[in-house]
């Protein structure tokens, strides 16, 4: 299985073209921390592309999710608030919840839909509004850890629903570079993964490093070419 990602530019501009949807739940008395729906809407993307409705020969999503695999992996985030998160979970697609104690973040996913036919429930959510933040810095990860790291660029200002969205490219990079057996083990661990800001120098030698990286096409907020995320995975890591 060939990842997407490698496909000649030309070949994925002609395809026609997808975005797979998410929406973040931001209420305004209870918003979400910035780094818990980096995280949740990483883990999203992840259970998306493992459900059986995206993998099977016969799955509902099956169809949607290649003809987006073979086009430009676009990702567009939006908010929604009381009724309109209340309509958006009526949709088919799968929720999930963040890890934070308080406040944890709501992200729904749902299957690729055609760049201009989102549903009605989806199209009227606004993109812009996404801005987050963390009531603390989140804990700095111990020397020696070794769970899947999502590295965020130092030097490139996102509103949050963009870096929710690169977050989601990250994670898609590492699923198709794992094995079908890394795969299956991180699945069934529930996708643990951690979203952090390294050091510019340190961000600097993980560039530098074999790691997949994510760089953006420019649609929107940051110039074309743009690297955003570093996807960092033990079993990655391991390969140098």
């Amino acid at each position: 299985m060939t990842s997407p990602f490698q496909h000649q530019a030309a070949e994925r501009d002609a395809a026609p073209q997808f975005v797979l949807p998410l929406v973040v739940r931001i209420e305004r008395d209870a918003p979400p921390a910035r780094t818990d729906a980096l995280e949740t809407a990483a883990r999203a993307v992840l259970t998306l592309l493992s459900d059986e409705r995206a993998t099977a020969d016969d799955g509902e999503w099956t169809q949607a999710v290649r003809e987006w695999q073979d086009a430009r992996i676009r990702k567009v985030v939006r908010r929604a608030r009381g009724a309109e998160w209340r309509r958006a979970t009526e949709l088919p697609g799968l929720t999930l919840t963040g890890t934070a104690e308080k406040s944890p973040a709501e992200v729904r996913v749902f299957p690729p839909v055609p760049l201009d036919g989102w549903p009605k429930e989806l199209a009227k959510l606004q993109v812009s509004g996404t801005e987050l933040a963390d009531p603390e810095p989140p804990a700095p990860l111990p020397a020696d850890h070794q769970g899947p790291v999502l590295w965020m660029n130092p030097e490139v200002t996102m509103s949050a629903g963009k870096a929710m969205a690169q977050a989601g490219h990250g994670a898609q990079l590492a699923w198709w570079e794992l094995s079908d057996a890394d795969r299956a083990a991180w699945r069934a661990a529930a996708f643990p993964l951690t979203v952090r800001t390294p050091s510019p120098a340190a961000w600097s030698r993980l560039v530098a490093s074999p790691l997949p990286v994510v760089r953006d096409a420019g649609f929107t907020e940051i110039a074309p070419g743009s690297a955003t995320v570093i996807a960092d995975h033990p079993s990655l890591r391991a390969r140098f």
